[in-house]
């Protein structure tokens, strides 16, 4: 198990969890891991392969792929098989299609043993998606579930496709957006809720600064509990 804190960063598309989740491990020095991003690549390898909507065949690629996660110079690079995948999938095909590959339980189940093998080798980790506090690591230390306005959501998220050189439409992002909410919030393997004893943060008002220090305070408590030295840098 991880030597520092585990912290479990919760919510939908678009609540601010990736732009916290960095910011916050680079103030303690602990490892960064996006989830999504994880799902995300799976789903590319799905469209890649035209295998869309074969279950079996998608957790059999996602088990034979070389699934990389490295933090360099502020940015998270996604290696599949040696191939720097970070842009791609960001892509539209992939948002239409991430939710219903996540779905997939047998998938699941393989990429939450990944992340939990992963945090276990770190020295504190801040791991953020949309079941970490409820079924990765239901012990978390912090719990953190942040959540925001679809229509916030929605600007956010035409920023960013539009950032990365594809084109998008806010109407369309925020269907888009509505559709994964009650895809990811009603399956029945893991679905995104809001575990018992998390801390809510709405960020639809609020700096990136500020609800990162929200966070960093509740660590701090947290840290002072298990009697653990928290850095901030």
């Amino acid at each position: 198990m991880s030597k520092g804190l585990i912290i479990a960063i919760d919510g939908p598309a678009g609540s601010g969890k990736s732009t916290s989740a960095k910011l916050l491990a680079q103030k303690l020095g602990y490892l960064y891991i996006d989830t999504g991003a994880m799902y995300r690549a799976v789903t590319y390898l799905a469209i890649e392969n035209k295998i869309l909507g074969n279950d079996e065949q998608i957790v059999e690629l996602a088990r034979q792929c070389n699934l990389e996660l490295e933090y360099k110079n502020s940015q998270l690079i996604i290696k599949l098989d040696g191939n720097d995948v970070s842009s791609r999938i960001r892509e539209a095909d992939v948002n239409e299609n991430v939710s219903d590959v996540s779905k997939i339980g047998a998938l699941r189940k393989l990429l939450v043993e990944k992340q939990r093998a992963i945090a276990a080798e770190s020295n504190g980790v801040v791991m953020e998606g949309r079941d970490i506090s409820t079924v990765v690591f239901p012990n978390a230390d912090v719990k953190i579930f942040l959540t925001a306005s679809l229509d916030e959501r929605a600007n956010r998220r035409t920023k960013e496709i539009l950032d990365n050189g594809s084109k998008a439409s806010v109407d369309d992002v925020k269907n888009n957006l509505s559709t994964r909410d009650k895809t990811d919030s009603n399956r029945d393997d893991s679905p995104l809720i809001k575990a018992k004893d998390a801390i809510v943060i709405d960020t639809t008002n609020i700096t990136i600064e500020d609800q990162v220090n929200l966070i960093l305070e509740a660590a701090k408590k947290a840290a002072g509990v298990k009697g653990i030295n928290l850095k901030v840098y």
